[in-house]
């Protein structure tokens, strides 16, 4: 599973000083530098280095000032890793390629230039925006299956665990939990229904979703809830 990659490539990132979260805008990760703008960088993870990996760092680019390629270190040493051929390709494109052990390390193949490519700012703004607004790392990059812990599911859990007992009005929600009328009125979960004017309750749904993803106390009061 690409999951088994996330973590080892996560502690590489967050060595050399950036913030990292998985799975933000399509992406298995994305990685923030604590500049000013920040640097911007994209990992995509996959068991073997081919082409599909390439395919997917290709539509990524756009969007990054960096882009990683990781992929599991072939065992006898014979994958796409040794072929210079694929190394070359990654050097073209701007790619960097990073190989993880089977004990868990990191081994840098290919680093990616140092001149940023044409960016696609509208891209880029979204997954700065996503990266931080979400509370801590919720989504193990490389997942497939699972639905993405967003920040803007964030905050509909958190409206959640608020009406969990009972009714309140959105004002009151709206202290903690910003974007809360949006989210409660939208409504894109099916997790709320409106009691009365201004008034909310949880759904079977809704209670069916905190025993998914049980909450912990988080603050969200400078979080700001972006559409999915």
């Amino acid at each position: 599973m690409e999951t088994a990659l996330y973590l080892p490539v996560k502690r590489f990132l967050e060595k050399l000083g950036f913030s990292v979260k998985g799975e933000v805008g399509g992406c298995d990760l994305v990685a923030l530098s604590g500049d000013d703008p920040p640097v911007v960088v994209i990992g995509e993870l996959k068991q073997t280095f081919n082409l599909e990996l390439i395919l997917q760092a290709v539509d990524r680019a756009a969007a990054a000032d960096e882009v990683w390629l990781a992929a599991k270190l072939s065992i006898r040493g014979k994958g796409r890793e040794s072929d210079a051929r694929y190394r070359n390709l990654c050097r073209r494109l701007g790619f960097g390629m990073l190989a993880v052990t089977h004990s868990g390390n990191v081994e840098v193949i290919v680093k990616p230039p140092t001149t940023a490519p044409k960016r696609n700012l509208k891209k880029r703004s979204r997954l700065v925006a996503e990266h931080n607004k979400r509370i801590g790392d919720p989504a193990m990059g490389g997942s497939t299956r699972a639905p993405i812990m967003t920040a803007y599911r964030q905050q509909a859990l958190a409206c959640a665990a608020a009406l969990s007992g009972g009714p309140q009005r959105v004002r009151d929600l709206r202290t903690r939990i910003p974007d809360a009328g949006k989210i409660l009125l939208h409504n894109v979960y099916g997790w709320f229904d409106r009691a009365e004017r201004g008034i909310y309750v949880l759904t079977d749904a809704g209670h069916a979703a905190l025993k998914r993803w049980p909450q912990q106390p988080i603050d969200l009061s400078v979080a700001a809830a972006p559409a999915e």
